[in-house]
Formats: C-alpha cells, sequence, structure tokens
C-alpha cells in the first residue's frame, strides 16, 4: 500500500513545475536596452520564428527568483491585490511582524510579474554600506560582498547600479529591509529617481519612509486561511491528517498563534510527535515548543523565538521598555491607557506616542480604530509578541510592578468614572467601553487583589464593576472577584470608618451575587445567615450608604435565607423612605421597582402598585436608564397580566425585551420573551406561545446560567405540553424546570406553579384522589408564603376540576367560587376558562339550583386559607366515589 500511495504521489502534478512557477515558464524578452522608451509599455513581445540550422545558445535567464518547496496556501487574495499594485506603482512596502509571510507572497507577486524578477536578500547584512553591494551581487554584476569596505570613487556600487538599470525594466524584490532600513530607503529613492525602468518591492516590519510608497500591511491569516495552510503542512508531517479529526483544538492553534504563517507552520510540524490539542495546551510555552523549522532557512527562521529576537534587538532603550510595559495591558489599549501606563521617570506621555508610533511602524504593535472610541485607535499586541514582552518585563520586576500599580489606577479611574453612568442616558457608549475594556479590568483586578495590591484598589474597583457585573450577566464572575476583595480583609475595619463602608457594601455585593450561582440550600449556610442577618442589621439604620447600590438591597438578603416575603416587602417600604431622603433617582427607581414586583406578587397587593407604576414611570423618564425603563415596562405587564389584559402585557414586554437587548441585559431578555410566550397562551394563542418558548431555550442554551428563565419557561413549557394532551412531554420539561428552579432562590409563585402541572399530571395518571394529595400542600405552601390571589386562583380551580372528579360536588362549587371572587373581576386565561367550562353546568345537575347557588355563595366568602383547609381534608379522605376517576381539566 506505501509503494502505491508513493507511485500516485509521484505522478500528481508537480507544483513547482514551470506551469506551476511563472518564473519558469520559459524566457522572456532581454531586458530593455537603452533605445528602449521609458515610457513603452511593459508587454514581452514573440519572439522571431527560428533560422534553420544549429539551435541558438540558450537566452540569459530572467532574474533570480527561484521556486519554492512548499506550496502557496492563504495568501491568495494578497497575492492578487499586490498583484495589482505592481501594476500601477513603482514603490509597494509589504510590512508585517515577523513569520507574517511577507517574503513568500513578494516572491510569488514577482514570479508572475511580466518583467524580470530579482529577489535581493539582505537578511544577512551586517552593516547598512552593503546594500547597493547586495543588490549588485543579485543582479548578477559582480561577486557578493556582505560586508562593504572603503572603494575608490570610481567603484561607487550605487553608481553602477544606476548605469545598469537606467534604462531597463525590472522589480527589485528587497526582502527583510528592517535592520538597513535607511540605507534601502536611501538606495530605492536613488534608484527610482534615475531609473524609469524599475520598480521595487520591499518587504520589512516597518515601512521604508520614502517618497512615492505604498505601504500594505500584512494582517494575520483568517481563520479559515490559517486552517488551510495547518492543514497543507500537517499532511506533510503526518500523511491523511485532516483538521476535521480535532477542528476545535486546530481553531485553538490557529487563534493562539494570530494567525502568523511561520508560527503555524512550526505548529504543524510538531504532529511527528504531539496532537493537535497537545500542541494546542503547551502554547502557553509557544517559545519552547516551536522550534522545528528547516535546517536551510536562516537561523532567525528556524524558532519562533528567533523570529521575535529579531525584532527585538532592532529596538531602542525606549522602544523595549515601552514594549515591556505594554505587556501588563490585556485586550489592547487606547492611547491615553498607553500614555498613563507606559511613561515614567525616563520617558513623559508625549513620548510616550513617539515610541508607540514607532512600534507600530515596527509591526511589533497593531492599530486599528478603537470600537468604544470613534474618535481614537486601539493598540494591540499579538499573542506571541505580548508573551515574549512578558518575558522580558519579568526581567525587571521593580518596573513591572509599578508599571502594574499605573495599570491598576488607570482603570480603577475608569471604572468608578463609568460606574453612574452606566445608570443614565448615555449608558450604551460606557457599556461598550467597559466591555471593551474588560480584559483590563479583570488583570486590574488580579493586580489589586494579589499580593502585591491593596485591599482598597481591589474593593474600590469591585464596587465600580459591581452594577455592570449584574447587568451584563458576569454575575458568578463578579462574585469569584468580590470573594478575593473581601478576602484581603483578616478582620472587619472600625465601623462608621470609610475602609468599613466599603467592606460591609462589598460583602453586601457578594451575598446578592453569591446568590445567583448556588442553590438555596447551598447559599443557607449557618454563615451565610449570620453575615444576611449582620448586613441587615448594618444597612437598615439608613443614611446615605443605605440608599446607594449595593447597599440599599438590603432587604433582598431575607429571601437568601429563606425569610417571609411580607419581611421583604417591609423592609423595601424602610428602604423607598430611605431612598427618598439620601438617593438619587435611580437608587429611588430601583427601589420601588423592586417593591413593585414584590407586591404584585403578595396578595392583596395587585391595587397597591398603580401608585408605584406611575412614579415609576416619571422616574425611568428622568433617568433615561434603558433597565430601569425595561423593568418598569416588566412591572406593567406582570400587572396587566394579573388583570387579565393580555394584548396589553405583551405590548409591555415587547418594549421590556427591545430595551433589555439594547442594553444588553442577557438575562433579562429571555425572560422577557417566556412572559410574552406566557400572554400568548393565556390568550389561546398556544402555537405562538410553542414558538417563542423555542425561541427563549435558544437564547438560554447561548447564554446559560439563566436558571431562573429556565425554570420559568419550562413551566410554561410543561403548562402548554399538558393543555394539549402530551403528558410525557410536560412530565418531562416540568422535571427539568424543577431541576433548574433548584440551582436558583425561586420565587413562591413558581414552586406553587410546578405543584400545580405536578398535581394534574398525577391526577391524569392515577385518579382525583392523588391530584388532590399533590395539589393540597401546594395550595397550603402558597397561602404560607402570601402568594397573589391569581396564584391561589389558578390552584383553587384544579382543585375544584379534581373535587368535582372525585364526586364531591358541593366543595367543588364553593372552591370554584371562592377563585372566582379572589380575582376581583378579572376574566381567567383562556386555559382556565376551558378547564372550569362545564363544571357549573355539571354542578347544578347534580345539586340542583338552589342548593348550587347556596354552596356558590358560601364558597365566595371563603379565604384562601379557609379553601386551604378544606382541599387539605378532602385530599386526606379516602373516600373515592365509584367510577369518577376522569379528570379533564388541566
Amino acid at each position: 500500500p506505501e509503494l502505491a500511495a508513493l507511485h500516485a504521489e509521484l505522478l500528481q502534478p508537480d507544483p513547482l513545475s514551470q506551469a506551476a512557477h511563472p518564473a519558469l515558464r520559459g524566457n522572456p524578452a532581454p531586458p530593455a536596452t537603452a533605445a528602449t522608451a521609458p515610457h513603452e509599455p511593459r508587454t514581452h513581445r514573440p519572439a522571431p520564428a527560428a533560422d534553420p540550422g544549429p539551435p541558438a545558445p540558450p537566452a540569459r535567464p530572467s532574474g533570480n527568483l527561484r521556486p519554492r518547496l512548499t506550496s502557496f496556501v492563504g495568501r491568495e487574495p494578497e497575492l492578487a491585490r499586490l498583484r495589482g499594485d505592481l501594476a500601477r506603482l513603482r514603490l509597494v512596502t509589504l510590512t508585517g511582524p515577523g513569520g507574517s509571510g511577507k517574503t513568500r507572497l513578494a516572491e510569488h507577486a514577482a514570479a508572475a510579474d511580466p518583467e524580470p524578477g530579482w529577489l535581493v536578500e539582505l537578511a544577512r547584512l551586517d552593516h547598512p554600506a552593503a546594500v547597493p553591494g547586495a543588490v549588485l551581487s543579485a543582479l548578477g554584476l559582480r561577486e557578493s560582498t556582505l560586508v562593504a569596505r572603503e572603494k575608490a570613487a570610481a567603484d561607487d556600487p550605487a553608481a553602477q547600479l544606476v548605469e545598469h538599470c537606467a534604462n531597463r525594466r525590472m522589480l527589485l524584490v528587497l526582502d527583510n529591509c528592517e535592520h538597513v532600513i535607511g540605507a534601502v530607503a536611501e538606495l530605492a529613492e536613488h534608484l527610482l529617481t534615475h531609473c524609469p525602468g524599475v520598480r521595487i518591492l520591499a518587504t520589512s516590519r516597518e515601512p521604508l519612509g520614502v517618497p512615492g510608497e505604498t505601504v500594505r500591511p500584512l494582517d494575520p491569516l483568517p481563520a479559515d486561511r490559517a486552517h488551510r495552510l495547518f492543514a497543507d503542512r500537517a499532511a506533510a508531517v503526518r500523511p491523511g491528517f485532516t483538521p476535521a479529526d480535532d477542528p476545535a483544538a486546530v481553531a485553538e492553534i490557529c487563534a493562539r498563534l494570530d494567525g502568523l504563517p511561520l508560527a503555524i507552520e512550526l505548529a504543524a510540524a510538531r504532529l511527528n510527535l504531539l496532537t493537535p490539542r497537545q500542541i494546542a495546551d503547551r502554547l502557553d510555552d509557544r517559545f519552547r515548543l516551536l522550534t522545528s523549522g528547516a535546517r536551510t532557512v536562516l537561523p532567525r527562521q528556524q524558532t519562533l523565538r528567533a523570529v521575535v529576537d529579531w525584532s527585538w534587538d532592532l529596538l531602542d532603550d525606549r522602544e523595549r521598555t515601552v514594549l515591556r510595559h505594554l505587556s501588563v495591558f490585556a485586550g489592547g489599549c487606547g492611547l491615553a491607557a498607553a500614555e498613563a501606563v507606559c511613561a515614567d521617570d525616563a520617558l513623559d506621555t508625549a513620548g510616550v506616542a513617539d515610541v508607540l508610533g514607532s512600534l507600530v511602524d515596527k509591526s511589533l504593535v497593531t492599530a486599528a480604530p478603537d470600537p468604544a472610541d470613534e474618535t481614537g485607535m486601539r493598540y494591540r499586541l499579538l499573542e506571541t509578541i505580548h508573551e515574549y514582552a512578558a518575558e522580558r518585563a519579568a526581567a525587571h520586576p521593580a518596573d513591572l510592578g509599578a508599571a502594574a500599580d499605573r495599570h491598576a489606577a488607570h482603570f480603577l479611574a475608569l471604572a468608578e468614572e463609568a460606574e453612574p453612568l452606566l445608570r443614565g442616558a448615555a449608558q450604551l457608549p460606557w457599556i461598550r467601553r467597559v466591555e471593551t475594556e474588560l480584559d483590563n479590568l479583570r488583570a486590574a483586578l488580579l493586580h489589586a487583589t494579589g499580593p502585591a495590591g491593596t485591599a482598597e484598589t481591589g474593593q474600590r474597583l469591585v464596587l465600580a464593576l459591581g452594577w455592570f457585573w449584574w447587568l451584563r450577566g458576569y454575575r458568578t464572575e463578579g462574585a469569584e472577584w468580590a470573594t478575593r476583595a473581601v478576602d484581603a480583609h483578616t478582620a472587619e475595619p472600625a465601623e462608621g470608618t470609610p475602609e468599613y463602608w466599603r467592606f460591609m457594601r462589598t460583602q453586601m455585593l457578594l451575598a446578592l451575587l453569591l446568590a445567583e450561582g448556588h442553590a438555596p440550600d447551598e447559599f443557607r449556610t449557618p454563615q451565610n445567615i449570620t453575615l444576611a442577618a449582620h448586613l441587615q442589621r448594618v444597612f437598615r439604620e439608613g443614611g446615605r450608604e443605605s440608599a446607594r447600590f449595593p447597599g440599599m438591597l438590603w432587604p433582598m438578603t431575607t429571601f437568601l435565607t429563606g425569610g417571609d416575603p411580607l419581611a421583604v416587602r417591609d423592609g423595601l417600604d424602610e428602604t423607598v423612605r430611605n431612598c427618598r431622603r439620601h438617593g438619587g433617582d435611580w437608587e429611588l427607581g430601583a427601589a420601588l421597582m423592586l417593591r413593585t414586583h414584590i407586591t404584585i406578587d403578595l396578595i392583596g397587593g395587585l391595587p397597591a402598585v398603580d401608585g408605584d407604576l406611575a412614579e415609576l414611570h416619571e422616574i425611568a423618564h428622568r433617568v433615561g436608564d434603558r433597565w430601569t425603563r425595561a423593568q418598569v415596562a416588566s412591572a406593567a405587564g406582570e400587572v396587566a397580566l394579573s388583570r387579565g389584559r393580555y394584548d396589553w402585557a405583551r405590548a409591555e414586554y415587547e418594549e421590556c425585551l427591545r430595551l433589555a437587548r439594547e442594553v444588553g441585559a442577557h438575562t433579562e431578555a429571555p425572560f422577557a420573551i417566556a412572559r410574552i410566550a406566557e400572554a400568548a397562551l393565556c390568550s389561546g394563542d398556544f402555537d405562538e406561545a410553542e414558538q417563542l418558548l423555542a425561541e427563549v431555550a435558544l437564547e438560554v442554551d447561548r447564554y446559560g446560567g439563566v436558571y431562573d428563565v429556565q425554570a420559568y419557561s419550562g413551566m410554561l413549557a410543561a403548562l402548554l405540553a399538558l393543555i394539549r394532551g402530551d403528558l410525557g412531554r410536560a412530565r418531562t420539561e416540568c422535571e427539568l424546570a424543577r431541576a433548574a428552579a433548584a440551582r436558583i432562590t425561586g420565587p413562591p409563585q413558581l414552586a406553587a406553579g410546578l405543584d400545580n402541572i405536578d398535581a394534574m399530571l398525577t391526577a391524569r395518571a392515577r385518579g382525583p384522589r392523588a391530584g388532590l394529595a399533590k395539589l393540597a400542600p401546594a395550595l397550603a405552601a402558597a397561602v404560607a408564603a402570601h402568594c397573589a390571589e391569581r396564584v391561589m386562583a389558578s390552584l383553587t380551580d384544579n382543585a375544584a376540576v379534581l373535587l368535582a372528579a372525585a364526586g364531591r360536588t358541593a366543595e367543588a362549587v364553593r372552591v370554584l367560587a371562592a377563585a372566582t371572587a379572589w380575582r376581583a373581576g378579572h376574566p381567567r386565561s383562556v386555559p382556565e376558562q376551558a378547564a372550569v367550562a362545564g363544571l357549573p353546568q355539571e354542578a347544578r345537575a347534580v345539586l340542583g339550583a338552589d342548593r348550587y347557588a347556596a354552596e356558590a355563595a358560601a364558597g365566595a366568602e371563603l379565604s384562601p386559607s379557609e379553601v386551604a383547609t378544606l382541599v387539605g381534608k378532602e385530599a386526606a379522605d379516602p373516600t373515592d366515589a365509584a367510577g369518577a376517576t376522569a379528570v379533564t381539566g388541566s
């Protein structure tokens, strides 16, 4: 088999053949003579027919380009653009970092050019004066000389070049100019001025700086072409290799190597020893890993470290210092940040800009428009350069520590400036700015909360970022940073001091963030219960610290420890009063919003929310914060749902969704979609409800960790399946929703809704008595949790259906009348109407009109606790009417 495979390979067309390499397609016309007009079009004229007789001696080769021994992969679009440039421009310089493929691209472009191409390799030169002689040698006009000696004026190589090239047409490829950049620039300008038929294609890590020069930066390979290059080189090392074997590892390798062709080729060469995953896992030590270059290339191209060493050695002291300082950034920086961090005793901020520009020119720093600042540029180190610069910085620990301190101070100032602006009308550009600088903020946090940082800086950073973490869904990460900031204090600071309040606010933020990522049983440890009680005592006293985020949220700690919802509402009453005295509009709005949401979910709360909603609309308009406006719309939508105004509810939740997406509140958006689905379900549009719930599932998968949304949308999906009679799916969705609910401190109405569905599924499977046995404790729990009338009415409707199915018709009429009374004139949803639609008529037929009326009148006077007692008593009664096992309600 191996022989057959080798035979097949040998029969393949040779990519290095004359057809594949334009420079070997025969000999074009000889170079132009002195009689050739400089403006004559650059075309080849057909050679005259050969005279009969002996063959002519072979013509002199056109140019000195040699075929490469590997295929040309990944730079096809750049090659096409460069060929277009060379057709109309006289000086083009390819710039880019070491290993980006400048030489390879230049050779291919020159090989395809219609005029003779001459490659001048400058990498081996060790003196600028040797540049003209190197060009002469490449043209075959004299023996190559690497080091220029003093010569007589008559032997001036530049003059010889002008004499030779003045009336000829040719393309000179000046390769690797950076270490002799001044001499190359001088010679290029001299030749272009005196030799109109000469064009120059230069490759360098920085521009030549010659008038008329066109600079073409060579960017890293995009992902798809980087993958193709890796696959091509990998197949040469490991026959049969395909990226499909481990696409994730190949993608990681190419991304972490910044799409640099040389680095990718060196990584592919390691497949003789390692798998792609092993290579990817070892890229943190890339300079030791990527050392398998070809023996025949220059030493500086044989290892990744040597490639970067070459650039480093060409820098002056100021450039090296700034590059080391830039290594403390993560994810790039703007000019102001670079100036703040890189300036030191030896270099002022104005000097930093100059040095930064030099590093950009030398392809060690990339520059692109800043996505967070339309007026500025953003500077970044490729990951390979960043790692190299960090190694160099580590050799100067004192200097590195000072730069890290300046970095942390700069981003602390940014975070504290942004913190109030994230909650106003101008929040969107500030959200983008903080998001853009998130990696730098993480680096600052890591330094501030580490051994070299200070407790004050760490806690100030955590508090400045707390709302951003909450808003944008970084709550688990925020809890980790807050834990580090709290742990920096070995003891609680003296009460009343600035350190004390900073520490207590950090503790409060930590408690709120921790609760998001832990199941209630995990959170409710003795330590956390003690902490919650302490936080309540501290912030309940009121004052300015209790009227700002996160101290104003102290009532919510009651939920975290399984407290009474009424106690939470009473605490929010205190918070609202304190915010009116000491807080701003945003703080008052947040307190009112929380109180509104809590009140809607409590019995007797629905009539009390209208005043708060009206004030909230005014505050939201004044503040302009999209999150506040979204929350106000959400509260209004919940009120509309409770009152059976489903079109109104849908409009409010759609506004909530629009604003949440605009501000990037990723945990709010899917919840708003779920509530729109609930409005559709309640109005009887089951198909649309199903589509919306599928959209919620996609959002949940996209962002992850939104267990409250998973639980709520799962409950709605279970209910929809139950309505449609798909009991298996309803059971599955219900169990998944319970699993998600177990991960959060969920509201009582969520548990009530899941218990309600569970009871009806049990009744369908095992009869109405079994369903009542499930429903009775759920109703009792809802009463104990002071759930809103709408929640208890839904449970009670189903209790009536089950009682009727169990033959307890009078009791069914009583509890159905109670549920109707609690709704206070607000209509049932379409599914609820369908569930109880036949019950009154059937009950009249069994009881008679008079007794039916009496039972209904008595039921209308029952309180929720009385109904819970009645249902509980019936559920405990083992008696079951014969044949009464059918349950049709949902």
